[in-house]
Order: C-alpha cells, then structure tokens, then sequence
C-alpha cells in the first residue's frame, strides 16, 4: 500500500506480525548523480518492538525526527542524498546516498555536536549501481 505526499511515497508493509513504513521518493537518480554518491550510509537505531505494535514510543520518536533533521541539514549542503527511511519493529534507519565516508561522518558529527548522544549504528556499504535503493522501489512498484 503507497500514498503520494508532496516529499515523497510513504509506503507500509508488514515484518514479523508488525507494520513497518517507509518513506521514500519514487524517482532514480541520473547516472552522474549515481555515481557522484556511491557509498549506501545506513543509520540505524533499535528499540523495543513490544510497544506500539513496533512503532517507537513517543519521547524515542521525537529523538528519531530531531536526528533525521540535523541529517537532512546535511543533504542541504550536498553531502548525502536521502533514499528512504523505514521505521517499525524495533527499527529505524535514515538511508542516505553519500560520496565520501569521512566527510560524510565529519559533518554528521559537526551536525550532531550539540545533540544527546543517540544510540545509533552507522554503517556504510558500497553501492555504485544503487542496487538497495532499487529493491526498495521495485517493492513498492509490485505492491500496486
């Protein structure tokens, strides 16, 4: 099931018994902006899935929506490009496009500096062919 908002698709699927949305813009870069960011960042923040019906308690979620603007402050300055975030059971990942790994964690650092610290993972894969990115389209493209 997908909805079209004016910031993207918002998509849910079910995991494990429990609904897990995603947010995401249907569109696939050009090849030059594929390859300029070719590094998937994950940033990726368990909780308790038991609450909620797998969805973050209230105080952890507004956590998550100050994190994912200081994230977002970034993709402003050409760092990162968004490609989806997924949140339910026990999980919520922020997935970014970006070109170079220690530049990213300089400004996500910069970013964060004023922040409590959040328990997140931040894990980078080499993704040239944006092949995560396309999973996730190609998921929602067959649901319709």
């Amino acid at each position: 099931m997908t909805e079209s908002q004016e910031k993207g698709i918002i998509g849910a699927i079910q995991e494990d018994g429990y609904p897990v949305i995603f947010k995401y813009v249907d569109d696939f870069p050009c090849e030059k902006t594929r390859g300029r960011f070719a590094w998937l960042t994950v940033v990726s923040w368990e909780y308790d899935r038991d609450k909620r019906n797998g969805m973050p308690p209230e105080e952890i979620n507004l956590q998550m929506i100050a994190l994912e603007h200081a994230i977002e402050n970034i993709q402003e300055e050409g760092y990162c490009l968004h490609a989806y975030s997924r949140t339910g059971n026990g999980l919520k990942e922020l997935v970014y496009y970006i070109s170079d790994r220690d530049q990213f964690m300089n400004q996500f650092n910069e970013a964060l500096k004023n922040h409590t610290p959040y328990p997140i993972e931040v894990t980078f894969y080499e993704d040239v062919e944006w092949k995560d990115f396309k999973q996730i389209l190609e998921m929602f493209r067959q649901a319709k």
